[in-house]
């Protein structure tokens, strides 16, 4: 017996909001407020892991606590698709905090990290 719905095909065809992201490349994290660009939406981005180069000129304190013109500076150096700086300036708060976290998450020690989860 099929279990599955019968519309299945339909739906795995349908076009949803473009989600732009690299073959290869998890989708990423989802905005609250797309991003428009000319010809495109951008609903996720992922964020890499900033390496000493894109951390170039900032302070890891104002990283580390966010502070949103460092923010502005780092997400354009670590984000697929590439953010651009205006776009980041004009982001949606809450989507800023969730990219910020991200980053934030990335620079905290692992031992650091797993003894701050709750069990």
């Amino acid at each position: 017996m099929n279990t599955q719905p019968e519309n299945t095909t339909a739906a795995a065809t349908a076009a949803p909001s473009v989600a732009i992201a690299a073959p290869g490349i998890p989708v990423g994290i989802p905005l609250d407020t797309p991003i428009q660009r000319t010809g495109q939406t951008i609903t996720h981005v992922q964020v890499r892991k900033p390496n000493a180069g894109a951390l170039r000129g900032l302070s890891l304190v104002e990283v580390l606590q966010m502070n949103v013109t460092a923010l502005q500076t780092l997400l354009p150096r670590v984000t697929e698709p590439p953010l651009l700086k205006q776009e980041v300036a004009t982001m949606d708060p809450a989507d800023l905090v969730s990219l910020g976290t991200e980053v934030v998450g990335f620079l905290v020690p692992k031992a650091q990290w797993e003894a701050f989860q709750p069990e």
